[in-house]
């Protein structure tokens, strides 16, 4: 069995394009411009290729390879197609190459729900907080295994607390919830208390704050784990040399992430996000800076390797929008652009 993939494409008439597979995301299937296809009973006796007739449907299409699914478009104007292969028995997805169009003169239809770094546009206005300092990292010892993030050790120390409460206020003097916010918090114990201080601050119901249960987990830092604060220096210059570095692994299960493994949980995280909302202010509360450095180097477009130098103090609050976008650049020394992370090089 198969497991859940998504396929995109958008055609004209006589027109093919190959088609492109994602994972699946359920959040997907709030877009009122999605169609969900489930397989026949006996999907290998169709015939393949099939062309759907016009007759049948103005936006009839059909999805040809090894197998075939028909499916058709109830929505009047022609726009981006998503077929849901959902535990199919059509083998591998690269036997689907094409998908053909029938009846239509309109223009190419643009691709919506599907996140790409550095995005175009954003749809929502978003701030990145990261937690006050917690009681492992105010003796100075990293902790990133997320078997202990709910733990009280996890979470705020008494100088976190204020450098929380600061951001609360900043976040109030910045007008982040005027009207109504959102806040996704990880549910590691220093992050989601300082998730519950700004809502209190700011006004903002229980109900407004969304526990982000893995995409927000600290970096996991391998056999980094229970070392000095300090030794993170370590990480960061070889973060420089290439994205794809990881730790060393360890023996506790920590996760060894490279900054490549954090890009992905970010851009799953902002693919939610810019698909489940639109217009909102939305307010990030990570547990550590590499989760938000990485997120913004890539919404920038700068090159994944210098992330560090993006580094959040803790309590800190960053804006981020498009408006604050640059716009591509030349390199210039120390500064490299990364149009498509995170393959940087």
């Amino acid at each position: 069995m198969m497991a859940p993939a998504l396929i995109i494409a958008s055609h004209q008439l006589m027109h093919t394009k190959r088609v492109e597979a994602i994972p699946w995301n359920s959040n997907l299937l709030a877009n009122s411009h999605s169609i969900v296809a489930t397989p026949p009973e006996s999907p290998n006796k169709l015939p393949s290729p099939i062309h759907p007739k016009p007759s049948e449907s103005k936006n009839s299409i059909a999805i040809t390879g090894g197998n075939a699914i028909s499916i058709s478009n109830t929505v009047k104007k022609p726009l981006m197609v998503c077929a849901l292969s959902a535990l199919l028995s059509l083998g591998d997805l690269r036997d689907i190459p094409w998908l053909y169009t029938a009846n239509s003169n309109s223009d190419v239809a643009e691709a919506s729900g599907l996140f790409r770094m550095p995005p175009a546009n954003l749809s929502n206005r978003y701030y990145l907080v990261r937690s006050g300092e917690s009681e492992l990292e105010k003796k100075g010892i990293i902790n990133t295994n997320p078997v202990a993030k709910t733990s009280m050790d996890s979470g705020l120390s008494k100088e976190g607390k204020e450098q929380a409460l600061k951001a609360a206020l900043e976040l109030k003097a910045m007008g982040a919830c005027e009207g109504s916010c959102w806040i996704w918090a990880s549910i590691t114990q220093r992050a989601y208390q300082a998730a519950e201080i700004i809502a209190a601050v700011n006004n903002i119901g229980r109900s407004r704050i969304v526990p982000e249960y893995s995409f927000l987990d600290a970096r996991g830092l391998g056999a980094f784990e229970g070392r000095d604060l300090k030794d993170i220096n370590e990480i960061y210059a070889s973060d420089l040399i290439s994205p794809n570095l990881k730790p060393p692994p360890f023996t506790d299960g920590t996760p060894n992430e490279s900054v490549a493994d954090v890009f992905v949980r970010v851009t799953q995280l902002m693919s939610i996000l810019e698909t489940q909302y639109s217009s909102e202010n939305i307010i990030v509360v990570s547990p550590d800076s590499d989760n938000l450095t990485i997120l913004q180097a890539g919404l920038t477009g700068l090159d994944l390797r210098r992330h560090s130098e993006l580094s959040f103090r803790h309590g800190e609050v960053r804006f981020v929008d498009i408006r604050t976008i640059p716009p591509p650049k030349e390199p210039i020394s120390g500064l490299f652009k990364c149009l498509k992370p995170p393959n940087c090089t």
